[in-house]
C-alpha cells in the first residue's frame, strides 16, 4: 500500500481502474447481466474489503463512474474475446 500511495494520483486512479476490470468480471460471472445495481454493490464491497484505506478518498459517485467504464470494457471483451466470454458465461454446450 505504501508503494501505491507514493504513486502520482493519475497512476493510482489507473491502477484502481485496472483492478475494477477484474472486479466487474467476477461480478458479471456471479450475477450475470441485468443486475447492474447488485453488481455495483458487489464491486464496491470487494473494493472496501481489499482497499479499506482508499474508500475515504474516493467519492462513491466517482467510483460508480469508474465501474461503468469497467463494465463497458467488459462488454467489449464479451463480444470480442471468446475466452473471457466462456469464463463469464460458461462453456457453450
Amino acid at each position: 500500500m505504501k508503494k501505491f500511495l507514493g504513486l502520482p494520483t493519475s497512476d493510482q486512479i489507473e491502477n484502481i481502474k485496472e483492478w475494477l476490470k477484474y472486479a466487474v468480471t467476477v461480478a458479471e460471472k456471479e450475477l450475470q447481466s441485468g443486475t447492474g445495481q447488485l453488481k455495483l454493490r458487489m464491486v464496491y464491497d470487494m473494493f472496501i474489503t481489499n482497499f479499506p484505506e482508499l474508500v475515504r478518498f474516493i467519492p462513491f459517485e466517482e467510483f460508480s463512474m469508474w465501474v461503468d467504464e469497467a463494465l463497458e470494457w467488459m462488454k467489449g471483451q464479451l463480444q470480442n474475446n471468446k475466452n473471457i466470454k466462456n469464463l463469464v458465461e460458461g462453456e457453450p454446450k
